[in-house]
C-alpha cells in the first residue's frame, strides 16, 4: 500500500500533460491573447515542428517513432487554435499597425515578403500549393498504400515467424517480440492513414483562414475604423499573410515529417547514414556525374566557374571511393587460400612423400554440410555469415524436443558442387541437396496465394512446395500476396531440421545411449544399475530408443523408459516387444505429439473382419501377414483419402489397430500415407476424448463417420 501511495503523485503528474494541453488550446480559442503570448506560441509551434521533423529523420525505423500520429494530431490542433487566437488579434487590433499582432507576425509580413502584400499573396499561394498538392497529397497516398499492404502482409509475416520458430532460428521470446512488432506496425500504418487526413485538412484550413482574414480585415478596416480601401488592404493583408506564413511553415514541416516517416524502410541506420551509404557509395556514379557537370562547364556561355567548381569535388570524391573499394577487395582476396587443382604439373614435387599412417584414413562425419563456393559467406563468421548460428539454433531446439544431443554439423566447401549448391550428409551418405541464391529470398507458396511473382521458379527443398526466388525488395509484396518469405540461410536451416527429425533414429548411437543412461544415473543410480547390464544389454536399449525415434516419439522421459524396460526386460529381450511396452507407458506423451493439447483425439479404426485378416498366424506377434494385393491397395487408397480430408480439417490421421499388428502395420502404411500415426489400443491416452471419424472395411472402403455406428465399432474392436 505504501509503495502504491508513493508512486501515485508521480503518475498523476505525468497524466496531467494531455489535459493541460487541451485546456491551453481551449483557452487560445475562447480568450484573447496578448501579442507577447502569440509570439511565444508561434515560436513554440515552429520549434515543435522542427523537433518532429528531426525525430522522423533520425529514427532507424518507423516503429521507433510510433507516437507520431498522436503528436501530429496534437500539433495540428495546437496550430489551428493558434490561428483562431491570431485572427482575433489581427481583426481587433490590426488598425493600430503592423506590430499590433506581435513581433512574429510582423516579421513574417515585413521582412520575409518585403512589406509587399502582392508578393506575399504569391509566396503564400506557392507555399500552399507545395504543401497541399505535392507533399500532403503524396504522403496521404503513401500512407494509404502502406496501411493496405501492411495488413495484407500480416499472415505471410506470421507464417515466416512460425517457420523460423519451428526451424530453431528464433526462441519463443524472440518470436513473441516479432509478433508484437507486426501488430504494432499494422496499428501504426493504420493510424498514419488517418493522421494523413489531418495534415490534408490542415493545409486546406490554412488557406481558407488566410482568405477569411483578408476579407474580414477589409470589412473591419473600412467599415469600423474608417480606413481607405488601399490602406486597409495594405495593412490587413500584410497581417493576414504574416499570420498565414507563420502557420504554414510549421504545417509544411509536419507534412514533410509525415512523408519522411511513411516512406522510410526499417534499417539499423538513420536516414542520413542510409543516404550516405546508398547514394554516394558507388564511385562510378560520382565519376559520371563529375564528367557531365564538367562537360557543361566547358560549354561557352555557361557559368564555367560554378560548373567546374562542383565537378572537381565530385571527381575527387569518386577517386577516394574507388580507392577504398580497391582496398576492401584486396583485403578479401588476401584471406582466401589457394586451392590448386590436383594432378597438374605444378603439383609435382621432388621431395620424398611421407609414410602413410592412420591419420590418412578419413573419418565419416555423423552430420555434414557441404556448400559451393558462392555459399561460403553464409558459413563464414568473419564475413557475418548467419548460417552457423541458425544451425546451432536448430540443434538446440531438436535436442530439447527429441531428448538427446544432436551431433555437431561439420561444414566444408566442395568444389564439385554447383556454385550455389549444398548437400546434407548423414554418416557420409547424401540425404538431401538443393540450390539457393544467397542474395535473394525464397517466397514459398503455402497453398493459397493471391497472385504471381516474377522471379526464379523452384521448389522448397524441405517440403517440396512451389516457390520463387525474389529480390529482397519484393518481400512486402510477396507477403501481401500470401507467400511465406524466408532468406537463403533459413532455407538451408529448415531443410537440415526436417532431415534431422526424419532420420533422428539413425543418428542415435551407442555412445549417445550410454550418455543418456549416465545422466539418468545421476538422479536414479539404482534404476540404471539394475537395468544394464544386469537385465538388458546396451544394444537392446539402443534399439528400443531408435524404434521410438523412428516413429517421432521423443525419448525425453528416460526415467519412464528405463523403468518400463526394467519391468519387461526380465520377460523378453525382443526389441519389438519392449518397444510396444514402452509405447504403452508413454501413451500420454504420444498423444501430445500426435494432437498437441487438444482434448479430443480423432481415430480411424478397422472393421473386425479386416482386423482378423491382419492377425498374425501361429501366434507370432509382430510378424507381417500376407495380404491380397488388391485389398492392400484399397486399404492404402482409403487411408490416403481419409488423411487428405482430415488434413484439410486441420486434424491428424490416427489409425488404431490391435497391439500385436501395430509394428508391422506402421512399417507398411506410414511411408505410403503422409502424416499417418499408427497406435495400438493400449497406446490411446486416457486424458483425451475419443472420436472415430472413419472405419476402414475389408473391401478397403470407408465407413462412417456416423457417431452411433462409430461408437459401436470402437466398443467391438476394443
Amino acid at each position: 500500500m505504501s509503495e502504491t501511495a508513493q508512486f501515485r503523485p508521480a503518475n498523476l503528474a505525468v497524466g496531467l500533460g494531455a489535459p493541460l494541453l487541451l485546456l491551453a488550446m481551449l483557452s487560445m480559442i475562447a480568450l484573447p491573447l496578448p501579442p507577447l503570448a502569440l509570439d511565444l506560441l508561434f515560436t513554440f509551434n515552429i520549434a515543435l515542428s522542427m523537433i518532429v521533423v528531426l525525430a522522423s529523420v533520425y529514427s532507424a525505423r518507423p516503429l521507433d517513432f510510433s507516437v507520431f500520429p498522436t503528436v501530429l494530431l496534437m500539433a495540428t490542433l495546437l496550430r489551428l487554435a493558434l490561428n483562431i487566437a491570431s485572427t482575433r488579434v489581427v481583426l481587433l487590433e490590426g488598425h493600430a499597425g503592423a506590430g499590433a499582432a506581435g513581433a512574429v507576425i510582423e516579421a513574417f509580413g515585413e521582412f520575409v515578403i518585403g512589406g509587399n502584400y502582392a508578393v506575399g499573396l504569391i509566396v503564400f499561394a506557392i507555399l500552399v500549393i507545395i504543401n497541399f498538392v505535392v507533399v500532403t497529397k503524396g504522403a496521404g497516398r503513401v500512407s494509404e498504400v502502406s496501411a493496405r499492404f501492411t495488413l495484407d502482409a500480416m499472415p505471410g509475416k506470421q507464417m515466416a515467424i512460425d517457420a523460423d520458430l519451428n526451424a530453431g532460428i528464433l526462441t519463443h521470446e524472440e518470436a513473441r517480440t516479432r509478433r508484437e512488432d507486426i501488430a504494432r506496425e499494422a496499428d501504426f500504418y493504420g493510424a498514419m492513414d488517418g493522421a494523413s487526413k489531418f495534415v490534408r485538412g490542415d493545409a486546406i484550413a490554412g488557406l481558407l483562414i488566410t482568405v477569411i482574414n483578408i476579407v474580414g480585415g477589409l470589412v473591419v478596416g473600412v467599415g469600423q475604423h474608417d480606413l481607405g480601401v488601399g490602406d486597409a488592404a495594405q495593412q490587413y493583408t500584410l497581417l493576414a499573410i504574416g499570420d498565414g506564413l507563420a502557420a504554414q511553415i510549421p504545417s509544411l514541416l509536419l507534412s514533410t515529417a509525415t512523408a519522411v516517416i511513411v516512406t522510410r524502410v526499417s534499417s539499423s541506420q538513420d536516414m542520413g547514414e542510409q543516404v550516405k551509404s546508398q547514394l554516394f557509395s558507388n564511385p562510378r556514379t560520382l565519376a559520371v556525374t563529375a564528367a557531365v557537370v564538367g562537360g557543361l562547364g566547358l560549354v561557352p556561355g555557361m557559368p564555367n566557374l560554378v560548373f567546374l567548381g562542383l565537378a572537381l569535388p565530385l571527381a575527387f570524391l569518386a577517386w577516394r571511393r574507388s580507392r577504398s573499394v580497391d582496398v576492401e577487395i584486396v583485403g578479401e582476396d588476401a584471406t582466401r587460400r589457394p586451392r590448386p587443382e590436383l594432378g597438374g604439373a605444378d603439383d609435382v614435387r621432388d621431395t620424398e612423400p611421407a609414410e602413410l599412417g592412420w591419420q590418412d584414413v578419413g573419418t565419416v562425419d555423423v552430420i555434414g554440410l557441404e556448400v559451393g563456393y558462392r555459399l561460403i559467406p553464409l558459413v563464414d563468421r568473419s564475413q557475418g555469415g548467419p548460417l552457423m548460428s541458425r544451425i546451432k539454433g536448430v540443434r538446440r531446439k531438436l535436442s530439447a524436443e527429441l531428448g538427446f544431443l544432436i551431433h555437431p554439423v561439420h561444414i566444408r566447401d566442395d568444389l564439385d558442387l554447383a556454385a550455389n549448391g549444398y548437400r546434407i550428409t548423414f554418416n557420409g551418405v547424401a540425404m538431401g541437396s538443393g540450390e539457393i541464391h544467397p542474395d535473394q529470398e525464397l517466397a514459398i507458396n503455402p497453398g493459397r496465394v493471391f497472385g504471381r511473382l516474377e522471379g526464379i521458379a523452384t521448389k522448397d527443398p524441405s517440403f517440396g512446395l512451389e516457390a520463387v526466388w525474389i529480390a529482397p525488395g519484393k518481400r512486402d509484396e510477396a507477403q501481401s500476396l500470401g507467400y511465406t518469405v524466408v532468406d537463403a540461410s533459413t532455407v538451408v536451416a529448415t531443410h537440415l531440421s526436417t532431415l534431422l527429425q526424419k532420420h533422428a533414429h539413425e543418428l542415435l548411437g551407442y555412445e549417445d545411449v550410454q550418455q543418456l543412461l549416465d545422466r539418468l544415473g545421476e538422479s536414479a543410480p539404482k534404476l540404471v544399475e539394475d537395468l544394464t547390464p544386469k537385465t538388458l544389454p546396451l544394444a537392446a536399449i539402443a534399439r528400443v530408443l531408435q524404434n521410438l525415434l523412428a516413429e517421432a516419439v521423443p525419448i525425453r522421459d528416460m526415467r519412464t523408459i528405463a523403468a518400463t524396460l526394467l519391468e519387461h526386460g526380465t520377460q523378453s529381450q525382443d526389441p519389438e516387444l519392449l518397444t510396444a511396452a514402452v509405447r504403452g507407458a508413454l501413451a500420454r506423451q504420444i498423444g501430445q505429439v500426435v494432437n498437441g493439447e487438444e482434448p479430443e483425439l480423432p481415430l480411424v479404426t478397422l472393421e473386425p473382419r479386416l482386423e482378423q485378416l491382419l492377425q498374425p498366424a501361429h501366434g507370432a506377434p509382430g510378424q507381417p501377414v500376407p495380404i491380397e494385393p488388391g485389398l492392400a491397395e484399397r486399404i492404402q487408397r482409403s487411408l490416403a483419402e481419409t488423411a487428405r480430408r482430415l488434413e484439410a480439417e486441420g486434424r491428424p490421421t490416427v489409425l488404431v489397430v490391435p497391439p500385436d499388428v501395430r509394428a508391422w502395420v506402421a512399417r507398411w502404411l506410414r511411408p505410403l500415407v503422409e502424416g499417418l500415426h499408427v497406435l495400438s489400443y493400449n497406446e490411446i491416452p486416457d486424458n483425451k476424448q475419443l472420436r472415430i471419424v472413419a472405419t476402414i472395411g475389408d473391401d478397403g472402403g470407408q465407413r462412417g463417420p456416423a457417431s452411433r455406428d462409430a461408437g459401436r465399432t470402437w466398443s467391438e474392436t476394443r
